[in-house]
């Protein structure tokens, strides 16, 4: 039937040519009305279908478009821009398969459809098929050069690719067709960021902000730049912007728990992250940051799920989150099932940096192994890796420089990853020399007798301190072993707990017994859930020596103990480790020196005024060289009876998230003991720093 059965007949043809003028026009009600009308006289009209699909996505209803789209779409005969539209709609919805399979189906039937190669060229871009999308949208700038959205898209392939000079001057290009082109600004701020270029990202991604102020992906762009530059209070204002005018905005949402996770604000994090996988069930993304907010909460088995949930969807998180899995396996201590995911996640995505930058810990790298030269390679491109990527390569071949005992390579490579690393760090050495001094001074004899009893009585808390890299890992391992002490890796409560009462040191001298007491009583709070049934709680976080003085004053039953380690292989393994924390006084070997000759004067003035009963130090080379005396030892301090699990610490089957996590896993080994003595001719600045003249002076006045 071809004709309205009405008054005043119109044919089929022209009641759609009518509603389609009448959206274009504006006139929405007369166009639903007519291609609703069309649709009772022929239920399957692709033209009526596609204009309600249209419209339906015009007013933000996703579900009733798709549908529309669909059936509109469902003769082989449909034009091809329907199927590109049902592509388009089906890519936004993340059906990305579908999306896929629509946009083919479009340009096989019009070859010349430039819309539909762009579609096509977005869709397998966020598909991860980032090959397949680059000769799509290289074809959409063959025929159409002046437009600056297929070069902008075309340069965020490229990106995706690694080839970022291409990428640069693709956005530089969609820059010249349209200067006022906000996401193109927006696109050019990330890659000038992954180049470590932070300045100039930030003025892009500003101007981009500037030109359209609802541009969410420029607020997530310099929200990133500044959580690059460390300045995380910046990057956190940044989030809040953009959640002021989109409060429901996934990407916000996932990029504002991955900031409270840098920041340690953990249960925040992953409320955070929750409500992003709410907002956006299918989003990779979000369910990856879920599984990192719960991993940082002990959560292993939730995170697993929900790395392995993300490396299922489509997009370009799929890597990310197996490499995600893979560490975890390895800091849950089951190194086969690491391995395995590991080699896995490289089957996926053959040569990945990525991936050999992760297992790098995990393994010990021999003359010859293909890795070190894949990673070579990388950095030896004319088109350099991000930024980060740099680093990462850098410090891993310094790892495995330093397994085939080739010094000359693998300080060349130390030198340059830390060098990198430290070109983005503020760091103040003095400022932090004269902060220690005031902490030692304000500790005095008289203050420690006069509040000796404030604190909140509890013998519960361990706490291991000292140096990163002194051995506090070995320590807790052994310690952890002992059926009634649990380990709880490196906890930020202490730090919280003393910054909600003020300035430290300064405020110290206004507080009264109550003061002290409420630290110590926020603190156990802190704590309260970690392993509750276990008579000792141990917080190995190496920094809280800095509260050495200040512990026995707010928690009068806690126990303390200083591991100690030869200076020089103290500084060596903390500047031959890429942190994923910020250690920012350990990226030039001068101020890692300085740093630690600072530590070592506060510690020497803290031991006058801790208590005998509360306080202990252990040396890393005792414990290696006589591990039950020690452990024994260990033991006895923390007031429990003697557990023969402490001699197999190895075996103990725990989550161990630090720069250690692989040398836990090995029964005790004393080739780490001295070992910077092989390598002194490249350690120079540090042996100056640390008051040492050569390779053979003597090294015993440690800490």
């Amino acid at each position: 039937m071809n004709n309205f059965p009405v008054a005043n007949q119109i044919t089929i043809p022209e009641a759609v040519k009518r509603a389609y003028a009448h959206w274009n026009a504006g006139q929405a009600p007369q166009a639903e009305q007519l291609a609703n009308q069309v649709l009772q006289v022929v239920p399957h009209h692709p033209d009526a279908l596609h204009l309600l699909g249209l419209m339906a996505h015009a007013y933000n209803k996703p579900d009733l478009a798709l549908d529309y789209l669909r059936r509109a779409c469902m003769l082989s005969t449909a034009p091809a821009a329907y199927c590109s539209n049902l592509a388009e709609i089906c890519r936004q919805r993340g059906l990305l398969e579908e999306a896929e399979k629509n946009a083919r189906r479009a340009v096989a039937q019009e070859p010349q459809m430039t819309a539909g190669w762009n579609n096509l060229g977005i869709i397998l871009q966020e598909s991860g098929k980032f090959d397949a999308s680059l000769e799509c949208l290289q074809r959409v700038v063959a025929l159409q050069p002046d437009n600056h959205e297929a070069h902008n898209n075309l340069a965020n392939t490229c990106k995706l690719l690694g080839r970022l000079e291409e990428a640069q001057a693709s956005y530089r290009q969609a820059l010249a067709l349209h200067p006022n082109y906000a996401e193109a600004h927006s696109n050019l701020a990330f890659l000038l960021c992954e180049q470590g270029r932070f300045d100039e990202a930030a003025a892009a991604a500003e101007m981009a902000i500037e030109l359209n102020p609802h541009l969410a992906d420029a607020y997530l762009n310099l929200a990133e730049i500044e959580m690059s530059r460390l300045r995380h209070d910046d990057a956190l204002q940044r989030l809040n912007s953009l959640m002021a005018f989109a409060p429901q905005h996934a990407g916000a949402l996932a990029a504002r728990a991955q900031l409270l996770i840098k920041t340690e604000r953990y249960q925040d994090a992953l409320t955070c992250a929750h409500e992003a996988v709410r907002v956006a069930p299918d989003s990779a993304r979000a369910h990856n940051v879920l599984g990192r907010a719960l991993q940082a909460l002990d959560q292993h088995e939730q995170a697993l799920e929900s790395f392995e949930r993300a490396a299922t969807l489509p997009g370009t998180v799929m890597e990310e989150a197996m490499v995600s899995r893979a560490t975890l396996l390895m800091e849950m201590g089951d190194q086969d099932a690491a391995i395995a995911a590991f080699d896995h996640a490289m089957e996926k995505f053959p040569g990945s940096m990525r991936v050999m930058m992760a297992r790098t810990d995990s393994k010990k790298y021999r003359s010859g192994d293909p890795d070190i030269a894949l990673m070579e390679d990388a950095l030896a491109q004319a088109v350099k890796p991000s930024i980060s990527d740099q680093v990462g390569l850098h410090f891993a071949l310094g790892k495995a420089y330093l397994d085939t005992d080739n010094s000359e390579r693998a300080f060349y490579h130390l030198d340059q990853g830390n060098a990198i690393k430290r070109s983005v760090m503020v760091y103040d050495a003095n400022q932090t020399r004269q902060w220690m001094r005031h902490i030692a001074a304000s500790f005095t004899p008289a203050l420690a007798d006069r509040f000796k009893h404030a604190g909140a009585a509890s013998e519960r808390p361990v706490f291991i301190i000292g140096m990163p890299r002194s051995g506090t890992t070995l320590v807790e391992q052994i310690l952890a072993s002992h059926a009634d002490i649990a380990g709880a890796g490196e906890l930020s409560a202490l730090r919280f707990a003393v910054e909600a009462r003020g300035r430290f040191p300064d405020d110290l001298a206004r507080w009264n017994d109550d003061d002290f007491a409420r630290v110590g009583e926020d603190y156990l709070s802190r704590t309260s859930s970690l392993a509750p049934d276990a008579l000792r709680l141990v917080d190995k976080m190496p920094a809280n020596f800095l509260y050495a003085g200040l512990i026995p004053l707010i928690l009068s039953g806690a126990r303390i103990i200083h591991c100690r380690r030869d200076p020089v292989d103290t500084c060596l393994s903390c500047y031959s480790k890429n942190f994923s924390s910020e250690q920012l006084f350990a990226y030039r070997q001068d101020e890692l020196g300085a740093f630690y000759r600072d530590y070592q004067a506060l510690m020497d003035s803290l031991r006058n005024v801790l208590p005998a009963d509360r306080f202990i130090e252990i040396d890393y080379e005792s414990v290696v060289d006589d591990l039950e005396t020690q452990a024994r030892r260990l033991i006895n301090f923390v007031g429990l009876p003697w557990d023969d699990a402490c001699l197999d610490f190895h075996h103990t089957r725990r989550v161990v998230r630090t720069a250690s996590v692989s040398q836990v896993r090995q029964p005790i080994y004393t080739t780490s003991k001295g070992r910077w003595r092989r390598h002194a001719a490249y350690l120079g600045p540090l042996l100056t720093a640390l008051g040492i003249q050569s390779a053979s002076s003597d090294t015993s006045g440690q800490a």
